[in-house]
């Protein structure tokens, strides 16, 4: 049982870590902004009041909410690798598929579009923001890139 949970853990950390890589190359060949996960640090701070905000950058701040939110980012990268070799099963573990990897992280893209955008104020995926086909498609690329890494993961320590 602890191997498939320590496998399940390092498979979400991996995925994350390349979805970190992803968002570094974005930025240094496209100037596209990173993650400020300072801002979803506050916001998982506040949740304990409140889910939805108008723009959470007129919440108040929490000293702690870059760590916060770098913590959070990969606490969520950990629970989608337990969720994907929960549903795929422990066989996946020994034989990984890229299938199963691509479905989790397309449906991950589902909790930014209607939990974290709105909750931060950017409305249902993004609609309140001035670009929100673009935002959502680097969501797509990105849980993409998410996807990779899980299945690239896998393999590795298989």
């Amino acid at each position: 049982m602890f191997d498939i949970l320590w496998r399940s853990v390092v498979i979400g950390i991996g995925a994350t870590v390349l979805m970190d890589i992803w968002a570094i190359f974005l930025n240094a060949a496209f100037a596209q902004p990173r993650s400020n996960w300072g801002l979803v640090g506050r916001w998982v701070w506040h949740l304990r009041n409140k889910i939805f905000h108008e723009d959470i950058g007129e919440a108040t701040p929490y000293a702690h909410e870059t760590a916060l939110g770098w913590a959070f980012h990969y606490l969520v990268g950990i629970v989608y690798g337990i969720i994907l070799v929960a549903l795929a099963g422990t066989a996946w573990l020994a034989a990984p598929t890229f299938l199963p990897a691509f479905i989790l992280g397309m449906v991950t893209v589902g909790a930014g579009w209607f939990l974290l955008a709105p909750g931060m104020g950017a409305g249902w995926a993004a609609s309140k923001r001035p670009n929100p086909m673009q935002i959502r498609a680097l969501n797509l690329m990105s849980h993409t890139v998410f996807a990779l890494g899980l299945f690239g993961t896998a393999l590795l320590i298989r």
